[in-house]
């Protein structure tokens, strides 16, 4: 089976999609003519913008050569820029109540989940303190004027769009880190059962391309299909559209992006999003934005990854720029940030509020520069190079790092090591309650599980174990305690059944010692062992293709096909 590279041209075998497909590949004027002097055209630094076709969009479900679009990360800082800027509007530009509401009008809102309970919320650390997961979209949508002609393609203008950029943002519980990983956009994956919130209409499960997850009911569905597919609650999501990208950016005054040669993404068979752009470091905003974050023919092998690496560049930049302050001490910009942000978002009912995303950039900003890490799910192809899908073992080791709430970039503070604490409760006088925790939305709960384990205990002297019968949904098996000095009976109690010390987790909401036989333990009494590579990692794997929110001299590698 053949696995991800940054470079090759492994994926140049599969067909050339057609160039009037549907995606986040199209050009901005795709099928549109449109002079330079047409309304929202910008020129940019170092060229003319080309009025051509747009890069080659997904066949089917939505695939696109390469498989491996990070687009989801220049969609991330524009959702980051969203939260952490369009509230700060409110207060520092003296806005009153009137404007406050004004731009909690410009929110558009919908269901945080559109399939049954899904996951449990994480219990709280020691300290009181729970990470925050938020689901970062970029829609192709073109259900407007000004999205078809940035979008093209007049005849998808009714289509229902597709989540062409997905990406998960992990902030610590702590808040000293922040982890962002994209998922390919034709990733195969099951998509659970569906409710449309307007119109009822139940979509059973499937599989298909996770991108298509956007047309099962909105992107509470979208939500749902990755907590199944990573095991991670997700607290919030944020979508945002083709006009939506070009007004933020317009709003920000642009972002710093490098080539390292002259690049013209277009040629004789209408590929490329029409960015045209002198060797060095320039400025990039409205339309010029929009072409940099959907160039994938122009950079490196023409595929998703070079597109991907693209994405993660201007999101550093737009970053660093925003943290600095660069952009935020003029009112009348901050004004217009604040009105381009509300009005392209959509966001869920948790986050239907200025003051919502107030305090939730509040949380973002205070993440160093240097502790922002982004990835790319660890991906493979199928065997018929049709599709992608998650690499095994490096995949479920990344996703578990954002359950456990380690950081990718392997900085986190190392615990000085001290001796494990000895149990001090007798194994048939610990009081411990086993409660089943596979009941998934996709395959379904398995039922006695906490009976099996609790006789297991019961066998393994621990008598005074009982169960709740009560279902939840979770991806790793866990001890949960309250006490400090429990820590001792629970590191006794993993050790009897197998657990890695991982699987122990002091928690302030515990009211008691309690084990969640999870997803990973579905059958048998014996908790199944894990092979090298699932072992618990401290790190991304090198696959994940990590990239630091700090690193201010990465310049894009231009494919020699496509330069001038």
């Amino acid at each position: 089976m053949r696995q991800s590279s940054v470079r090759g041209d492994r994926s140049r075998r599969r067909r050339e999609p057609d160039a009037q497909e549907p995606g986040w590949d199209d050009g901005p004027y795709q099928d549109q003519g449109l002079p330079p002097d047409a309304p929202g055209w910008t020129p940019p630094a170092g060229g003319a913008v080309s009025s051509g076709d747009g890069d080659a969009p997904a066949d089917g479900g939505g695939h696109r050569k390469g498989g491996r679009p990070r687009g989801g990360k220049g969609r991330k800082v524009l959702r980051w820029t969203a939260l952490t800027v369009a509230v700060l509007i409110v207060g520092g530009a003296g806005a009153g109540y009137w404007y406050y509401e004004h731009l909690n009008a410009n929110l558009r809102k919908a269901p945080r989940s559109l399939s049954g309970d899904g996951l449990k919320k994480p219990d709280p650390n020691a300290f009181g303190q729970s990470p925050l997961n938020i689901l970062l979209l970029g829609s192709d949508g073109r259900n407007s004027k000004k999205n078809i002609e940035l979008g093209g393609a007049r005849q998808d203008a009714d289509r229902k769009p597709l989540a062409d950029v997905q990406m998960l943002l992990h902030v610590s519980a702590d808040r000293s880190n922040m982890s962002v990983i994209s998922i390919p956009r034709d990733t195969r994956v099951t998509i659970p059962e569906c409710t449309d919130p307007k119109t009822h209409k139940v979509y059973p499960q499937t599989s298909a391309a996770i991108n298509e997850s956007l047309q099962h009911g909105g992107p509470g569905c979208t939500l749902a299909t990755w907590q199944e597919l990573t095991g991670i609650y997700v607290d919030h999501f944020m979508m945002v559209d083709f006009a939506g990208v070009v007004d933020m950016a317009d709003a920000i005054g642009g972002v710093p992006v490098c080539v390292d040669k002259n690049v013209y993404s277009h040629d004789s068979k209408g590929h490329g999003s029409g960015l045209r752009m002198e060797k060095g470091t320039h400025p990039v905003k409205g339309v010029q934005a929009l072409q940099w974050l959907r160039t994938r023919y122009g950079f490196e092998d023409n595929t998703d990854i070079g597109r991907a690496k693209a994405q993660h560049m201007y999101m550093n930049s737009m970053v660093r720029q925003l943290k600095a302050g660069t952009k935020l001490s003029n009112p009348g910009q901050l004004r217009d940030l604040a009105e381009a942000a509300t009005k392209a978002l959509t966001v869920d009912d948790g986050l239907d509020t200025v003051k919502k995303l107030y305090d939730l950039g509040g949380d973002l900003s205070r993440v160093p520069t240097k502790r922002i890490t982004m990835v790319t799910m660890p991906w493979q192809y199928s065997p018929d190079e049709s599709y992608v899908m998650p690499k095994p073992g490096d995949a479920e080791a990344t996703f578990g790092l954002l359950r456990n709430d380690t950081a990718l970039d392997g900085k986190d503070k190392k615990k000085k090591a001290t001796p494990d604490p000895e149990p001090s409760t007798p194994k048939d006088r610990l009081k411990v309650v086993v409660q089943n925790g596979t009941n998934s939305t996709v395959n379904g709960p398995v039922s006695g599980r906490a009976s099996v384990v609790q006789q297991r205990l019961s066998g393994l002297g621990y008598s005074a174990a009982g169960t709740d019968t009560a279902l939840t949904t979770q991806a790793d098996t866990t001890i949960t305690y309250r006490d400090k000095g429990q820590r001792g009976d629970a590191l006794g109690l993993a050790k009897a059944l197998g657990l890695p010390k991982s699987a122990v987790r002091e928690s302030s909401s515990a009211t008691g010692m309690r084990l969640v036989v999870g997803n990973d333990w579905r059958n048998g009494s014996a908790y199944p062992k894990k092979s090298g590579e699932e072992k618990a990692a401290d790190k991304a794997p090198d696959s994940a293709d990590a990239l630091n929110g700090e690193d201010s001299k990465a310049c894009m590698k231009v494919n020699p096909q496509y330069t001038f």
